[in-house]
């Protein structure tokens, strides 16, 4: 049965390192007949929470009129979320940041999502990923009845175009296939 699958880019580089990844498991996923959606987050006009808890009164909705109110909907009707960004400082793009902070608004209607991770950094130690995951984790946690899929580890790539002849090509391409 096919799946309906978003894919969350946080890169800030259009075709970047991580953002190449996504189209792999995009190319994957397609080809066994999911249905696929790639949203490269820094093209949204996607604000930060600012914590006014508007949504809690409002039914979920947002006191912010930006994009996020599209890309949460997207969230809300998928069946395979994936999260995807360069390592920044240990941690998660502010794009990417963004939009996990902005489903407040709706997190109690998440249920049953499965989860996949692309992470690409500069360094080639596992550290700094594992440290970027737990962020990405953390999502999931929050959200009822959340299933890790799978996790990609882009490492020793910094320029874009780096990750072209890297293993990680490869495993997001067949993590995509591999969707059941």
């Amino acid at each position: 049965m096919a799946k309906r699958v978003l894919i969350l880019s946080g890169s800030p580089r259009k075709g970047g390192n991580s953002d190449t990844l996504c189209d792999q498991f995009m190319r994957g996923a397609e080809e066994v007949g999911h249905e696929v959606e790639k949203i490269w987050i820094q093209g949204k006009k996607i604000a930060p929470c600012v914590a006014c808890y508007y949504c809690k009164d409002h039914k979920g909705e947002c006191a912010i009129k930006d994009d996020m109110k599209e890309v949460l909907d997207k969230m809300l009707a998928a069946d395979v979320l994936v999260l995807a960004s360069p390592v920044y400082f240990y941690s998660i793009s502010a794009q990417l940041k963004a939009v996990i902070d902005r489903t407040v608004a709706r997190w109690l209607e998440f249920k049953d999502k499965e989860f996949y991770y692309i992470m690409t950094a500069a360094e080639d130690t596992d550290t700094v990923m594992n440290c970027t995951l737990e962020c990405m984790r953390g999502l999931a946690e929050c959200l009822e009845g959340s299933v890790e899929r799978g996790v990609i580890y882009g490492k020793g790539v910094y320029q874009k175009g780096e990750i072209a002849n890297h293993s990680a090509m490869r495993e997001a391409y067949e993590m995509g296939k591999g969707i059941v």
